[in-house]
């Protein structure tokens, strides 16, 4: 745990707390990410900036079909418009 001190004057969370650290990135295990910018899949270790990667995988398989997963998501959502408009 990180011990974090309060910089703001007079807001309700005066002194001092603790936060730990997420368990999804602190939990040892290897994510795998698509990115964007590259067309590849990257490790945590490797990986470009967020906003240019789709992720965190389990697998680099599973990264790998990102934007099939991405495109069938889309297209779920669309039929699910066109339903929720009456045009389907």
């Amino acid at each position: 745990m990180r011990l974090l001190w309060n910089i703001f004057e007079g807001t309700v969370a005066r002194g001092r707390f603790y936060v730990h650290s997420d368990v999804m990135t602190s939990s040892g295990v290897e994510r795998y990410y698509w990115c964007l910018s590259h067309h590849r899949v990257e490790t945590t270790a490797n990986a470009c900036p967020a906003v240019n990667r789709l992720g965190p995988y389990d697998s680099a398989a599973e990264a790998e079909r990102a934007l099939d997963r991405v495109r069938e998501r889309n297209e779920a959502w669309d039929a699910e418009d066109a339903r929720w408009e009456g045009e389907a």
